[in-house]
């Protein structure tokens, strides 16, 4: 699954526990009709992927759905869902070309051309 957006904020890495489990969180920002703030979490030694974007950059991340169960102490189960990153591009802007690749002209730059004279449509070989 892949989650298509611009960048909104990227966090700080954090540690966890005697065993230093790393998680650092992005969020991104869809471009829809009704946009949406989608926070995708990238752990352990996948959070170095994030040093190299900023906020507003367009991105592609590569996500899996993760889902957990949790028995309170009342004996209560809940259940948690969580998005985590293990791959992340830099996305053109539309109307862009590629670096090194020279900028393509809109459609409508384009004349159509007739390379048919009018005297040419009978000139059938049968």
């Amino acid at each position: 699954m892949e989650v298509q957006g611009k960048v909104k904020m990227i966090g700080q890495t954090q540690t966890f526990g005697n065993n230093g489990f790393r998680k650092r969180e992005i969020v991104v920002t869809t471009e829809e009709q009704y946009p949406q703030h989608i926070m995708v979490e990238f752990v352990q030694d996948k959070v170095d992927l994030l040093n190299s974007f900023q906020v507003g950059q367009p991105v592609k991340i590569s996500i899996n759905l993760r889902g957990r169960e949790w028995v309170n102490p009342q004996g209560e189960t809940k259940y948690f869902n969580s998005i985590q990153g293990w791959r992340i591009e830099s996305e053109q802007s539309q109307g862009q070309a590629p670096a090194g690749m020279p900028p393509v002209p809109p459609a409508d730059a384009f004349e159509p051309v007739n390379d048919f004279k009018e005297e040419d449509h009978d000139d059938l070989p049968f």
